[in-house]
């Protein structure tokens, strides 16, 4: 197990959203790619921030509710990501999701360019492999 990486489970086939994408557009791609969040990136694939769900449902609620469409991924995504490298071990990075920490993390190189996207859940599918 400790010889597994994060870039062995990985997700390359992740949600892409960009700043001034709206927030309808965006949660649609996370619905389309069945994930609880995404990275935020330019056009290099560097990470810009992080969204979610969660903050696309507070904004859709106001979408259907009032008809306001002007949010953007800009507006209301989280700029403070931790992030994990391709080369970290599975089993530190599950002791570290064991802790108050998110259920999804991007995956970045030693630029900060987004290579993938880790879960929790990827995690655990890896780990129960092993058992």
């Amino acid at each position: 197990m400790k010889n597994i990486t994060v870039k062995d489970i990985m997700s390359t086939d992740f949600a892409k959203v960009s700043t001034d994408m709206p927030v309808v557009e965006a949660s649609m791609e996370l619905i389309k790619k069945e994930v609880l969040g995404g990275p935020v990136v330019d056009n290099n694939n560097q990470l810009l921030g992080w969204i979610s769900e969660q903050e696309c449902l507070q904004v859709i609620t106001k979408v259907v509710y009032h008809n306001e469409r002007v949010a953007t991924v800009n507006d209301i995504m989280q700029v403070d990501v931790l992030t994990v490298a391709e080369d970290q071990s599975v089993l530190s990075l599950a002791e570290k999701m064991n802790s108050a920490q998110p259920k999804n993390y991007p995956v970045v190189d030693h630029s900060n360019k987004v290579i993938g996207v880790i879960t929790r859940r990827r995690v655990l599918e890896s780990m129960l492999g092993l058992i």
